[in-house]
């Protein structure tokens, strides 16, 4: 489970997040491109935008259940 103290200060503010644990899968990127991005110099993916609307919603929690290592969570402040 995503860990919100751990988040990465790359991460916009809102809802979603990803953590240290990330493994830089790309699984969130593939799933959710517009809500996900990598950051190649540390090898972490982060929230680059967040949901606005259901669709947008349904996409980021596609990208959470990608995670092989729970390192998105969900939890952040709105």
């Amino acid at each position: 489970m995503a860990d919100k103290s751990a988040k990465w200060e790359l991460n916009v503010p809102g809802k979603f997040y990803v953590d240290d644990q990330c493994i830089a899968c790309d699984a969130c990127v593939c799933e959710a491109p517009s809500f996900f991005e990598m950051n190649d110099d540390d090898g972490h993916a982060f929230v680059k935008a967040q949901p606005q609307n259901e669709k947008d919603l349904q996409e980021c929690l596609d990208a959470l259940e990608a995670c092989p290592v729970e390192a998105i969570g969900k939890d952040g402040e709105e």
